[in-house]
């Protein structure tokens, strides 16, 4: 394969990178790391994006090179992709994932590790089908699966400091291990924004899992009269009913979104007084980023990972103290100290970039 004019190889090398596990519909988190970091690199970089799905294109640079391959959830086909990886010439490959076949490779290739997340908390994700939940549960049991699968690497990736230090504590490589950040949208960034007195929406994002602890924002909504509690995401009849009755008085204060759109998910982070999250564990925190970038606070709890990326721009409290929340959110409630954390969090959000995250994986891949 020749050079693109203009693009640069790393390490005289062309980067094969593996764009299989970005989401044909909507993007979940290693969807949009791959999208983002993609396009970052096409704009410097000779790279071959590996898909398994054309519609996968829609998602990625026009005309960008790319090879077709197997589905990655395909267990027996991914026994072979080294192989295929092999009569194509590759030299170097990245995959967002650990899970990439590898056997039989001759070229050079660096795994992800982005969390740690599911060995304490084990439930898999839904729309796994039953046999592939079965292994995902057998391969968190212990960490010797996962130094077996990170240990097949030249490097390992993984997405914030947090989690490099539990790989290093855990001794789960005795390779390289970098850090590759998470970034935001992409999108246009607005001006920093001024304190609206009228606009007292709390915006969540994510999902109504346990450790989530969704709870402690609805008690603190109860305490917080001025406000509202925008919750964005998909949710069951279920449990919609048990965080109303959990409400009490203050049910009227809480919206229920069902699912948004990325457009409408930036339009409520644009109008709100700040982002929320009562979380009780995490593996990262894209959300932080997002709303951070489009200037609004962030209020959420005091978790290492959420420390790492809110910096200090962020308020914490403690997780299960929904008086701490709403003593933090009334100290953002006068124009004087919520514009203050507005342009913080502006200031914040400039370290996260898909062109920084870039840069960080070309250096490692270069020392490859």
């Amino acid at each position: 394969m020749t050079k693109a004019a203009g693009k640069q190889l790393i390490a005289g090398k062309v980067l094969y990178f593996d764009a299989r596990y970005i989401r044909v519909n909507h993007h979940d988190g290693i969807s949009r790391f791959s999208a983002g970091l993609i396009a970052a690199l096409h704009k410097t970089h000779e790279i071959v994006a590996i898909i398994s799905d054309v519609r996968q294109l829609e998602h990625l640079p026009k005309q960008i090179a790319h090879v077709q391959l197997n589905d990655p959830t395909d267990s027996v086909a991914e026994l072979s992709i080294a192989r295929r990886l092999n009569e194509l010439g590759a030299k170097l490959v990245y995959s967002p994932m650990q899970t990439m076949g590898t056997l039989g490779r001759k070229y050079q290739v660096a795994l992800t590790l982005h969390d740690l997340i599911y060995y304490r908390h084990k439930t898999p994700p839904a729309e796994f089908s039953r046999l592939i939940k079965f292994g995902w549960r057998l391969f968190h049991l212990t960490y010797l699966p996962q130094r077996f699968v990170l240990n097949r690497a030249d490097a390992v990736i993984t997405v914030s400091q947090t989690t490099a230090d539990l790989i290093r504590k855990h001794r789960l490589t005795n390779k390289p291990v970098s850090v590759v950040y998470n970034a935001g949208s992409s999108r246009p960034v607005p001006k920093p924004r001024k304190f609206a007195k009228a606009n007292k929406a709390l915006v969540y994002m994510g999902s109504f899992m346990g450790y989530k602890n969704v709870e402690t924002l609805v008690r603190a909504i109860a305490l917080l009269e001025e406000f509202e509690l925008h919750l964005l995401s998909r949710i069951s009849d279920a449990r919609k009913r048990e965080l109303l009755s959990l409400a009490g008085a203050a049910a009227n204060r809480i919206r229920f979104f069902g699912g948004v759109s990325d457009e409408r998910y930036l339009e409520e982070l644009d109008s709100a007084f700040a982002l929320v999250s009562a979380s009780l564990d995490e593996g990262f925190g894209i959300p932080l980023i997002e709303a951070m970038e489009r200037a609004t606070p962030v209020v959420v709890s005091d978790l290492d990972i959420f420390k790492e990326v809110g910096g200090s721009a962020a308020k914490y409290f403690a997780a299960t103290d929904a008086q701490a929340l709403a003593d933090r959110i009334q100290e953002l409630n006068s124009a004087e100290a919520w514009n203050r954390a507005s342009q913080e969090s502006l200031t914040q959000a400039e370290k996260f970039s898909w062109d920084k995250s870039a840069a960080a994986l070309v250096a490692a891949l270069a020392k490859l």
